[in-house]
């Protein structure tokens, strides 16, 4: 990266600094928050399931890990327990948080995690990073979302960063990022969309260039190689999204969505995302293995074209969540990521209608990663 553009985080210790990273989503967690269902407008029509399919992710990832739910009043919470004990999930590795939400997309409202890179580091061994949230550049609502990190933070008494970059104004600027705009290896290396974070279109950070960008991600999350990939897929409400085309699996493997109807208006940008991946390179100079997934046949409800994608799948403790739709593809997606993660159990959850939301897995959860000192998690049983 080039040592001439505008500094970031000038006159005082980043994560970086401290050996503090991103760490991959397989790599073990200590919980998982999520926030429950309660604007019905974001589920126009459809919301009354959706509560049962939060309930049935819950009861799955309370078998591995703790999870976290925030909810807007005590009666929510009343409400949730209530929904989740018909569900059988075990409430016991459930914990419930007053927190006001605008939405339930905690991937990207809520705070990104880092932990040592290292094994033996003087770092703090959990902190997280409070990025400015806006709504996807979108909504007017989104003043309760953007006060979610600071919130976790208060709740588990951790040090906080809020990522800043200096402009060429000499103003300081909140950087604005959303977690689903992103994907680690835990090594170094993230993928992202110039869609997302470069276009003129729902514009994140106004005059912030690439290389900025990159370099706060060095700093912010440990970042040393950033993959651009081009554009997200059709219907995608936030403008391009790598979490629905493009993920890591493990350091070296990135499973990448195709289409190969040539008629589909996805068949071309996600042809082009192919051909980058390809092109891309690991630290070690070798190419990435690179896994083709499909995409279900085209959602559409009320002429809408909707985001469904397989990609949006969640990796919790040796279980990953994987959004169905009822459709041929279905198997075939399940079968691919039960090959790639193969000590993990596959979980189909069915998002015929959770998709209406314009979210599915990855959207809805945030992982906290475990100490290194903690003890592994057990098996889904």
């Amino acid at each position: 990266m080039s040592a001439t553009h505008p500094s970031v985080g000038t006159g005082k210790t980043t994560p970086h600094d401290l050996g503090l990273h991103m760490p991959a989503e397989w790599e073990p967690h200590a919980a998982t928050w999520i926030a429950w269902p309660h604007n019905a407008e974001d589920w126009p029509g459809k919301f009354q399931p959706i509560p049962w399919v939060y309930g049935e992710i819950v009861r799955y990832l309370a078998m591995v890990e703790h999870v976290h739910i925030l909810v807007n009043e005590p009666a929510a919470e009343k409400r949730a327990r209530n929904l989740l004990a018909r569900c059988g999930a075990d409430l016991k590795n459930v914990a419930f948080h007053l927190q006001p939400t605008d939405r339930v997309w905690l991937r990207d409202s809520g705070p990104i995690f880092l932990t040592p890179a290292a094994a033996k580091t003087a770092a703090p061994p959990l902190v997280l990073t409070n990025w400015k949230f806006n709504a996807w550049a979108k909504y007017d609502n989104w003043h309760h979302d953007d006060k979610i990190p600071a919130r976790v933070a208060k709740l588990l008494s951790l040090p906080v960063w809020t990522p800043e970059i200096t402009l060429t104004t000499g103003q300081r600027h909140r950087v604005v990022l959303e977690g689903g705009s992103i994907d680690v290896n835990g090594a170094g290396a993230l993928l992202t969309t110039e869609e997302c974070l470069l276009s003129d279109v729902q514009p994140r950070n106004p005059g912030v260039t690439r290389e900025q960008l990159e370099h706060c991600f060095h700093d912010y999350l440990g970042v040393d190689q950033v993959v651009w990939l081009n554009r997200g897929i059709a219907g995608d409400d936030t403008h391009g999204h790598v979490d629905d085309i493009a993920r890591f699996v493990d350091r070296n493997t990135i499973v990448a969505t195709i289409e190969p109807n040539r008629d589909d208006e996805n068949h071309a940008p996600l042809q082009e995302n192919l051909e980058r991946l390809h092109v891309a390179r690991t630290h070690d100079g070798k190419p990435y293995r690179i896994v083709e997934l499909p995409l279900p046949s085209p959602v559409v409800f009320e002429k809408q074209r909707l985001p469904a994608s397989y990609a949006n799948f969640y990796i919790a403790n040796r279980l990953v969540l994987v959004p169905t739709f009822n459709d041929a593809h279905d198997r075939v997606a399940l079968n691919i990521l039960a090959e790639l993660f193969p000590r993990h159990t596959i979980i189909g959850i069915h998002s015929g209608d959770f998709i209406w939301g314009l979210g599915a897995m990855h959207c809805m959860t945030q992982q906290q990663p475990a100490i290194r000192t903690a003890t592994p998690p057990e098996s889904i049983r």
